[in-house]
């Protein structure tokens, strides 16, 4: 019996020992509720309790502040201010806290519709700008094809205007054959062409003889001169002769 006894009081000190060490490590977990909060702590004091670990009311109440993460911060301190930790429970710190965290919860949730109606509202701002400057390009595309269309019908009618107006100059009724002297038709297009180079060449030739003739007559006639010249010198050199 006294071993069994011994046994047992040794299973309850190392029993304490861990739970004591878990009381003093104690902290909210990452996204933690106070009410998961509460009940892991409850367990742990109900335990150390029952082994003999007496606590009071100021100490559990200032461990369940210290466990909290800084966002609770204000929270904790309008709490140590106001309320007397002494006379406080641990019931009533945590029905306190559980307020504050449905107060900050409704914050969030209203904080995250804010932010997704901003970012609604920021995509549809650049949906629209988007599609204002895709009008914007429209719109000008659409007036710099009616500008080039417009040069384009321009340029398109003083082609038609001088085309005409130079195939209506362009009448061969008003123009005169330099070749055969004859209206209607131009030099080139000459229907007596092969008739007026026949002609051409008959009078180079006949300018030719009668070219060569008059040169001919020229030297016939310097010649005759020269002789007669001659007979005139003989002429006077016998007078002169008679006399002596």
């Amino acid at each position: 019996m006294e071993v069994t006894h011994e046994g047992t009081n040794d299973v309850k000190r190392a029993r304490k020992h861990t739970l004591i060490q878990e009381y003093e490590m104690f902290r909210i977990l990452k996204g933690e509720s106070i009410d998961e909060v509460q009940k892991r702590f409850t367990h742990i004091i109900n335990h150390l309790m029952s082994l003999g670990k007496t606590f009071d009311k100021e100490e559990l109440n200032i461990k369940i502040l210290k466990c909290l993460e800084r966002s609770w911060q204000p929270k904790v301190t309008t709490i140590s201010e106001s309320k007397d930790l002494t006379s406080l429970t641990t019931a009533s710190l945590f029905s306190k806290l559980r307020e504050h965290e449905l107060e900050m919860n409704r914050l969030n949730v209203q904080k995250s519709e804010d932010k997704n109606v901003r970012s609604i509202a920021l995509k549809a701002a650049k949906h629209k700008s988007k599609q204002d400057s895709s009008d914007e390009s429209e719109e000008e595309n659409l007036s710099l094809l009616s500008k080039n269309f417009s040069r384009f019908l321009k340029r398109n009618r003083n082609k038609e205007r001088y085309g005409n107006k130079k195939t209506s100059d362009f009448n061969c009724n008003n123009y005169t054959c330099f070749g055969c002297g004859e209206q209607g038709h131009i030099k080139v297009d000459c229907p007596n062409k092969e008739s007026n180079e026949k002609k051409s060449s008959y009078k180079k030739k006949k300018g030719k003889s009668r070219r060569a003739y008059i040169a001919w007559d020229e030297n016939e006639v310097s010649s005759s001169s020269s002789s007669s010249s001659e007979d005139e010198k003989a002429n006077i050199c016998l007078i002169a002769e008679g006399d002596d």
